[in-house]
């Protein structure tokens, strides 16, 4: 729910294509995907460097030419010939460049800072700022999500291991159960998938009384449940709480009464009852495996999003919401063969 991070390069063979291509997720090098994001902003490059580096990833072996890669899906002409180039080379000629460019050296390291986008990293380097230390000088035109990810821009740098994700699951569990027992809690992305690192730690909230036609009635309850986090002393940060959303931080140690890092990205979404299960399907994902999903649910008469499943009529309009009990009925009404989470990181 964060910012969305590369490729793992945890049993992939191909990852150090991955890597040039993304950037491998918060890898300090400024790669061709994070180049044209935030100092190009050519999104449409940015998101087919993202789609390579997908395909390369859930290859499962050794890429041996750009023609053997450019039979993957969305790998076209030139990304194989930059895989041939650096297959012979072992380097890019347009990321050297890229790296002698100081600009685009400091536009990627801010935007490195969680609330830090591309055009205010800009504007932060046409202010003659170029380093963190020039940030930590000029809180003063950060806004307040910026300055949390400025305070702890080391800590959300670092991977969260496994156990300590399902440490903090175990708390806030046993404390939202205490303010009602007929909550479902589930962390979802990479730890749901059964990752052994997490880059932050996301959450999906619901209560059978939160429906979609009852929004608006039921907004406390998320921030019932912060509370209660912040009571616990696990939630020790809030950057933004919304009626659905909050975005903030976390932090085991503390909770557990000691006083030290390291602190964590948390964000938690109350999600209406009836949208749950099509929530827990987007972001559980991962990107590629929920595309190839919607692209199979439009094959078969269908549009799935992270809030609805609808069958398409025979006008081209979808119909109303069909009711979802499970991540199982998603599948089974698109004839999809279901996919454990640990088996969706393509």
């Amino acid at each position: 729910m964060s910012k969305r991070k590369a490729p793992s390069s945890e049993n992939n063979p191909n990852h150090d294509f991955c890597e040039f291509l993304t950037g491998g997720g918060n890898t300090v090098n400024e790669q061709l995907a994070n180049y044209e994001k935030n100092v190009s902003r050519n999104i449409f490059k940015h998101n087919a460097y993202r789609k390579a580096a997908s395909s390369l990833a859930s290859y499962g072996k050794r890429i041996k030419s750009g023609e053997e890669a450019r039979k993957l899906d969305g790998v076209g002409d030139k990304i194989a010939k930059k895989i041939d180039e650096f297959l012979q080379t072992g380097k890019l000629q347009k990321l050297e460049k890229i790296h002698e460019d100081d600009s685009n050296t400091i536009i990627n390291l801010f935007t490195r800072v969680s609330g830090i986008g591309p055009a205010k990293a800009k504007e932060l380097l046409d202010a003659g700022m170029k380093t963190l230390e020039d940030l930590e000088k000029n809180k003063q035109k950060l806004n307040h999500h910026q300055q949390i990810g400025l305070k702890y821009f080391e800590d959300f740098e670092k991977k969260i291991p496994r156990e300590e994700v399902k440490e903090v699951e175990e708390i806030i569990k046993e404390e939202i159960s205490k303010l009602d027992p007929e909550f479902h809690v589930t962390i979802c992305g990479s730890y749901r998938r059964g990752k052994a690192e997490s880059g932050d730690i996301d959450v999906l909230l619901t209560h059978p009384s939160f429906k979609s036609t009852t929004k608006k009635d039921k907004a406390h309850l998320l921030k019932a449940a912060v509370k209660q986090l912040e009571d616990r002393k696990l939630i020790t940060d809030s950057i933004s709480l919304g009626d659905t959303k909050f975005m903030g931080v976390c932090n085991l140690n503390v909770a557990n009464g000691v006083k030290k890092g390291p602190w964590r990205r948390l964000d938690i979404r109350l999600t209406p009852h009836d949208q749950y299960y099509c929530m827990i399907l987007h972001f559980t994902g991962s990107d590629l495996f929920n595309k190839t999903m919607r692209a199979h649910a439009l094959e078969n008469k269908f549009t799935l999003n992270e809030y609805c499943l609808r069958p398409i009529g025979a006008t081209g309009i979808p119909g109303e919401p069909l009711e979802v009990t499970s991540e199982e009925d998603i599948f089974d009404y698109i004839n999809y063969p279901y996919k454990k989470p640990e088996e969706r990181s393509m």
